[in-house]
C-alpha cells in the first residue's frame, strides 16, 4: 500500500493547478471529481485514507480556499466527492459547472484523520450524508487486506440521495463476508423498521447492540454532522469502546462557520511576540490578541496552510513549543493532539507575551 510521502520543505503548502480527469455524477446534487497527477508530483499527492484535498480559486482578486475528503482507494488518482450547499461559493462550481479538461489548483493531501491499511484489523465506519467521502477510502483501502473486516453503518434522507450507492454496492459484492453494509434512511420506509429514521443516538445503540458488537473493534471511524458526531462517542463510551480507538471527522461545509471569540479577553494595543516555524524557516512577529495566529500571520506569510478557517478541516494544524494560546474551537483535533499541545491555529488567539508556533511539527 502505498503511504503518504514526506514531503520537501515547502511542499505541503504549495498549490499546483492540476487537471480534473473525470467528473462523474453521484446524484442530482453530488458529484465526483478526479485529478490528474503528473509523474513529476506523484509522491507529493500520495496519500492515506481519510485525508483531505484544499482546493483554491480566485474570484474577482479574492482568493477562496475549500478542503474536501479524498474518497478514492489508496494508490489511485486522488479523487473528491462534493455535495452541492446552497449558494455554495465552491460547491455549485464543482457540481454544475466543472468539466473533464478543467485546471484547479490543488494543495497536497493533508489531515491527521487518516487510516493504515497495512495491519489485519476490525473497523467500524459511521457516516451520514456527504461524510461517506472519506469512509470509502478508509472502507475500500483497509480491505485490501485479506484478514480486515468492516462494517458501514451510512445514514441519509432516501435511496437518491445516497452517494456512491453504486461503488458501495460493487465493494459489497467482492467482499461480501468482510464488509458489512447498513443503509438508514430517514424519509423513506425500509422494510425493517431499525433502517427507518434518523441515524442518531438512540437508532445508533440499537444498532450496536443488536447487529455490530463493537467490544472487539480495533478502530471507529466517524463522519458526520456534529450532533451525530458527539451522540455516537456517548453511545460508544456507554458500550466500552476506549476513545482512543474512536477518530472522527466533522464533514466539511461550503463556507466556514463562524468564529466564536472571547470579546473579554481583548486587551486594547497588547500584542504577542509569535514565532512562526514553517519549511524550517523560523520569523518573529508582534500580533495582536484580538486576532487569530492564523489571520495575524498572514500578513507576513502568505504560504500558511489553512482552507475552512472553521476549525473543522485540521489543515491549519501546529504545535505550541512555547507559551499560551487560547483555541476557541476545536473540531479537527484528537484528545491526544490537543494534549501534546498542537492547536488549529485559525482558532487560536495569543495569550502570553512570547509564543512559538511549529507548523513543521
Amino acid at each position: 500500500m502505498t503511504a503518504t510521502s514526506t514531503l520537501a520543505p515547502g511542499a505541503r503548502t504549495t498549490f499546483h493547478p492540476l487537471t480534473v480527469s473525470a467528473v462523474d455524477r453521484l446524484t442530482d446534487d453530488a458529484v465526483a471529481v478526479t485529478f490528474a497527477v503528473p509523474e513529476d508530483l506523484r509522491e507529493d499527492f500520495d496519500f492515506a485514507a481519510g485525508q483531505s484535498l484544499t482546493l483554491r480559486r480566485v474570484i474577482d482578486g479574492e482568493e477562496h480556499r475549500r478542503s474536501y475528503s479524498i474518497c478514492a482507494p489508496v494508490g489511485a488518482a486522488p479523487r473528491i466527492g462534493v455535495r452541492e450547499i446552497p449558494d455554495g461559493l465552491f460547491s455549485r462550481w464543482l457540481v454544475h459547472e466543472v468539466r473533464p479538461g478543467d485546471r484547479i489548483e490543488v494543495q497536497p493531501p493533508s489531515g491527521s484523520f487518516r487510516a493504515d491499511p497495512s495491519p489485519a484489523g476490525r473497523h467500524l465506519c459511521i457516516a451520514a450524508g456527504s461524510g461517506i467521502t472519506p469512509m470509502l477510502s478508509i472502507a475500500s483501502s483497509v480491505l485490501a487486506h485479506p484478514d480486515a473486516e468492516v462494517t458501514l453503518l451510512y445514514g441519509n434522507r432516501a435511496t437518491a440521495t445516497v452517494m456512491f450507492a453504486e461503488e458501495l454496492a460493487d465493494l459489497k459484492d467482492a467482499h461480501h463476508d468482510r464488509f458489512g453494509l447498513v443503509h438508514v434512511l430517514s424519509r423513506e420506509p425500509r422494510d425493517v423498521d431499525l433502517f427507518s429514521g434518523r441515524l442518531d443516538g438512540e437508532r445508533l445503540r440499537e444498532l450496536l447492540t443488536r447487529l455490530v458488537p463493537v467490544g472487539d473493534m480495533d478502530h471507529v471511524w466517524l463522519c458526520g454532522p456534529v450532533a451525530m458526531l458527539t451522540e455516537a462517542r456517548t453511545v460508544l463510551t456507554d458500550l466500552g469502546v476506549s476513545s482512543d480507538r474512536v477518530h472522527a471527522e466533522l464533514f466539511h461545509v461550503d463556507e466556514p462557520p463562524p468564529q466564536l471569540r472571547h470579546p473579554e479577553r481583548v486587551v486594547e494595543g497588547v500584542t504577542s511576540d509569535v514565532t512562526l516555524v514553517l519549511d524550517g524557516r523560523s520569523a518573529t512577529t508582534p500580533m495582536p490578541r484580538d486576532s487569530t495566529i492564523l489571520d495575524a500571520a498572514q500578513r507576513t506569510r502568505s504560504d500558511l496552510p489553512f482552507a475552512c478557517k472553521g476549525g473543522v478541516c485540521g489543515t491549519c494544524r501546529a504545535r505550541i513549543r512555547e507559551g499560551d494560546v487560547d483555541m476557541v474551537r476545536n473540531y479537527a483535533l484528537e484528545p491526544h493532539e490537543v494534549e501534546r499541545d498542537f492547536v488549529l491555529t485559525c482558532q487560536s488567539f495569543p495569550v502570553s507575551d512570547e509564543i512559538v508556533v511549529d507548523f513543521d511539527a
